[in-house]
């Protein structure tokens, strides 16, 4: 619980308590935005590939990994950071204008900037557009329900399956992540898992097994799962890089548990960065990096076999 006293901030640093009404200081002020990232790169693979997505962020998270890769703006102050103006009618018109199908919430805790995603992507809804969550799902479940009414596709941090993980890396909890990703899927949200495996803290065999048969039991073995490759950076400069041979071990591991699409991700790998499908094995998505080489799907389905592919795919 986050108790915020009068003209306090709280442990996200983006709201204030004035005159004991919490006031976002972020909200129409994005740190950084961009029309330019290819949807791959959130990274999202089964919905609209291809594409570009306009992407956005203000500052401020409500978890503290010592790990991040965007710690200039997670854990930065608002009154440190530079900002711009940026409404959220302003943020559709610019999806509009530079022929974007989506917009994406990214790059801090869309979460935290809660009231901004809100408008914003109701706004985008009512305009045709589509919302995409980049988020580490730490969020009480009534606002998150809400927020989901408006979005299409969500990529959720999975970090770990161990409370200590996420209390000592990250200072959070694991269950509201959990549940947070069983409730976006119940909800018809298009839902994808990225982990971070970072050696020695979350990449034994058993650590990978036990997520990858949580996602099957609990959000189903169609449920796309990226294993991340983690580097050195914040507080973490003392590990060393995740090896493609771990990577590639979890994505074993994970479809051994009957995980249906599994990728690499942060290293590039022959077949980690490709979807197959899971009733012929033929190749129907190859990618390198963000790019997509070709897509074989008709109409979401397997040109050889006739299978659904889950997904959006237009």
């Amino acid at each position: 619980m986050c108790i915020i006293g009068p003209g306090q901030s709280g442990e996200c640093r983006v709201r204030i308590n004035l005159d004991g009404v919490l006031r976002s200081v972020v909200y129409g002020f994005p740190c950084s935005m961009t029309a330019d990232d290819p949807v791959e790169k959130k990274p999202v693979f089964h919905f609209l590939p291809g594409t570009k997505i306009l992407s956005l962020a203000t500052v401020g998270c409500n978890l503290h990994c010592k790990n991040c890769q965007n710690w200039e703006i997670s854990q930065a102050n608002p009154e440190d950071s530079r900002a711009f103006v940026c409404s959220p009618e302003k943020v559709v018109a610019l999806a509009k204008q530079f022929n974007r199908p989506s917009i994406a919430y990214t790059y801090t805790e869309p979460v935290v900037y809660y009231e901004y995603t809100y408008d914003t992507a109701k706004l985008a809804k009512e305009a045709g557009l589509r919302n995409v969550l980049v988020t580490a799902g730490y969020v009480n479940e009534g606002p998150w329900r809400r927020l989901l009414q408006h979005v299409d596709a969500a990529r959720i941090d999975l970090k770990s399956m161990s409370e200590e993980f996420y209390r000592d890396v990250c200072s959070a909890t694991l269950k509201p992540v959990q549940n947070a990703l069983v409730v976006a899927k119940s909800m018809g949200v298009h839902v994808e898992v990225i982990n971070l495996v970072i050696p020695t803290l979350n990449d034994k065999p058993e650590d990978l097994r036990g997520l990858s048969r949580w996602v099957a039991e609990n959000l189903g073995k169609e449920t796309p799962v990226h294993f991340s490759g983690f580097y050195p950076m914040y507080q973490m400069r003392h590990l060393p890089p995740t090896s493609l041979q771990t990577l590639e071990a979890a994505r074993d591991i994970a479809m051994s548990e009957g995980l249906e699409y599994v990728y690499i991700g942060n290293r590039q790998s022959e077949k980690g960065e490709n979807t197959y499908c899971p009733a012929c094995k033929k190749l129907l998505i190859q990618r390198v990096g963000f790019t997509v080489l070709q897509n074989r799907l008709k109409d979401g389905h397997c040109p050889d076999c006739g299978s659904e592919i889950y997904g959006v795919w237009k």
